[in-house]
């Protein structure tokens, strides 16, 4: 059967593609250098000796060789392991919580959801500091606040054994963006299955558990997903907070990659890091999409 001859295109809609190339053009131009030339170029510097300094050496695989036998990195990899479980989580179950509670109808609903919102928008730095201060275990906030209940409150960035349980409280203060996700989700549970719930007789929590809860398992999945790539780029606040410390207690991954590329300019081992959280985080993700149960349901199917 003769292949279709291919339309030749009409003068206005070359003019048209022409133009509209015209204006993508700053966008491609951008993409191109600043997003896939750099992750080109990192996958090449990730097989190399380079120190930013001078001109990378190819040692093929040495640098994925050195991770393996890294001390350090296993300390990181702990660290981030153990604060991914304990935020995410607590940061899902609240913004969940924040979502069930402010999808009620109740006079001024839309003023809370503007103030739990408003700490997901505030800068990470001007946020670490107000958590410094709350965190102080002489005059803080929260110390103070457990003292005048009985409650000697512990050193919480100071103590390692409560460093990264400071570090997951604090990432409940931000959890405003999630919070969002959720009350969308909410609000498209179709109310006519909870009605049908509750006059077979089914309980706020049988309503919640058979018909809320797997209408918003795609958001769930979704903010768990984006919870373990958020911890494995946890960064800023650590830096302003902890630095790693005490005893390398909040030592995580991206800080462990930051000291290798801008502090022991090993930039090309750092590359390799990079690439290796790159792909364990995909491996990550299509264990979460594998491990679901059962399928998940999305809107209007």
């Amino acid at each position: 059967m003769p292949r279709p001859r291919r339309r030749k295109m009409t003068r206005a809609e070359w003019q048209h593609l022409r133009n509209g190339l015209l204006f993508t053009l700053p966008g491609i131009i951008g993409l191109l250098g600043f997003t896939v030339y750099p992750v080109l170029a990192s996958l090449y510097y990730s097989f190399c000796n380079y120190s930013v300094l001078k001109p990378p050496q190819w040692i093929g695989l040495g640098n994925y060789s050195v991770l393996m036998h890294d001390s350090q990195l296993g300390v990181a990899l702990r660290n981030t392991a153990i604060f991914a479980a304990m935020s995410i989580p607590l940061g899902v179950a609240t913004a969940f919580g924040l979502a069930t509670l402010l999808n009620q109808r109740v006079r001024g609903m839309a003023f809370f959801r503007t103030i739990f919102y408003l700490p997901s928008v505030m800068p990470a730095v001007a946020g670490a500091v107000l958590w410094l201060w709350i965190f102080n275990p002489q005059y803080g906030l929260l110390n103070t606040a457990l003292a005048a209940v009985g409650v000697a409150g512990p050193g919480w960035l100071s103590d390692p054994a409560w460093s990264k349980a400071a570090l997951a409280l604090m990432g409940t203060w931000g959890v405003g963006g999630w919070m969002v996700i959720f009350l969308a989700g909410l609000q498209d549970v179709p109310a006519e299955l909870q009605e049908a719930a509750h006059l077979d007789g089914a309980s706020h929590f049988a309503s919640w558990r058979h018909v809320t809860l797997p209408f918003m398992s795609p958001h769930l999945l979704f903010a768990t997903v984006m919870g373990i790539i958020g911890v494995s780029s946890f960064f800023t606040q650590v830096m302003v907070m902890t630095s790693g410390g005490p005893a390398d207690s909040t030592l995580f991954f991206a800080q462990y990659l930051f000291q290798n590329a801008f502090q022991y300019f090993k930039m090309g081992y750092a590359c390799a890091l990079a690439w290796s959280l790159a792909v364990v985080l995909i491996f990550l993700t299509y264990l979460i999409f594998r491990g679901s149960a059962r399928p998940v349901p999305y809107g209007g199917e």
